[in-house]
């Protein structure tokens, strides 16, 4: 789909001239390395893998990033199968943050990331406060990433994940530990297994945090009434997909209420109306995750969706609409 474009005055005469609309977003705005998107899409991370996959299917640099799988210390095996349970209106995760581990990121997959024309996001998951700041560490300056991902919101693991991002202290330990270790803009992906993400998304600001995503997994169950158990070996799951998208919307708005960084909205997000109700809501730039599990091509329909009703609707910088549906800030 080609670029929206616009008729705009120019000159005394009025003279009609076409002008492309602007989707490029700004993820760490004042940074000393700058997170510049050419739009506001890019997939969740763990449903998009090392984007290897998917850059043998269609042009990946059309996305405004990429973001990794998680990424922890050592090598992973994951969970006891199976991990996956469908849902009326999602599904249910419980993967264990399968991955070939950090030294095996650095030496063969960011060499690969950094051929490419679009950023790489790197999501990391570490058992300890400590350890996001020595994985920070060993990030720095790697060709190939652009920004870190901290992963303090995993529903799925023993230690680490949840067990940090529940705790308003020990989230902001963690974005201040990675933030001290790297010149890397560092995202920081909320749970929203909180009472109160807002407080979470405050303490991670104020730890140095570039952006804020909202929002990882809803934790679920799901039970197999022949078998009279859980249908996940771990019984609970990271609920994803449609079902999630109004907590997700609901989340981002107050937390782009609260905070000035950029706020990432993640859960739910299927089409380009779902992404413009998130920019609507405070979001500058959305993942999609589950929904390229159905449709692979669902990202470019999404950056295809809000083109053209940035089209439709004369709106010639989607930065404008960027929270417009947000109450004014005091």
């Amino acid at each position: 789909m080609s670029r929206p474009f616009f008729y705009v005055a120019s000159g005394g005469n009025d003279r009609l001239e076409l002008m492309a609309a602007n989707l490029q977003v700004d993820l760490a705005p004042g940074h000393k390395n700058t997170l510049v998107l050419r739009n506001p899409v890019m997939p969740a991370s763990g449903t998009f893998s090392w984007g290897l996959e998917f850059a043998k299917h269609y042009d990946i640099e059309r996305l405004g990033a990429v973001v990794s799988k998680g990424i922890t210390v050592a090598p992973r095996a994951g969970n006891q199968q199976p991990r996956v349970a469908e849902t009326p209106a999602g599904m249910l995760n419980s993967i264990g943050l399968q991955n070939v581990g950090l030294s095996e990121v650095i030496r063969e997959m960011a060499p690969l990331w950094a051929k490419w024309d679009v950023p790489v996001i790197a999501n990391i998951a570490a058992d300890t406060v400590e350890e996001f700041g020595e994985m920070a560490a060993r990030l720095d300056g790697v060709p190939g990433i652009a920004a870190l991902e901290l992963n303090i919101s995993c529903p799925n693991v023993d230690q680490g994940g949840i067990e940090i991002g529940q705790s308003v202290e020990a989230s902001a330990r963690a974005t201040r530990a990675a933030v001290r270790h790297t010149d890397l803009p560092v995202i920081v992906k909320l749970t929203p297994n909180v009472t109160d993400p807002v407080a979470l998304a405050l303490a991670c600001e104020e730890a140095g945090a570039a952006a804020i995503c909202a929002i990882n997994t809803v934790l679920g169950l799901a039970i197999d009434i022949k078998k009279r158990r859980p249908v996940l070996p771990r019984a609970r799951g990271g609920l994803s997909g449609p079902a999630i998208k109004p907590i997700a919307l609901r989340i981002v708005y107050d937390v782009a209420k609260a905070v000035r960084i950029p706020v990432i909205g993640c859960g739910g997000i299927a089409t380009g109306e779902d992404a413009l109700e998130f920019l609507m809501a405070g979001a500058t730039a959305v993942q999609v995750g589950t929904a390229t599990f159905a449709n692979p091509r669902a990202l470019l329909d999404v950056i295809e969706g809000v083109e053209s009703w940035l089209e439709s609707n004369g709106v010639a910088d989607v930065n404008e609409i960027v929270g417009c549906a947000l109450p004014p800030r005091e």
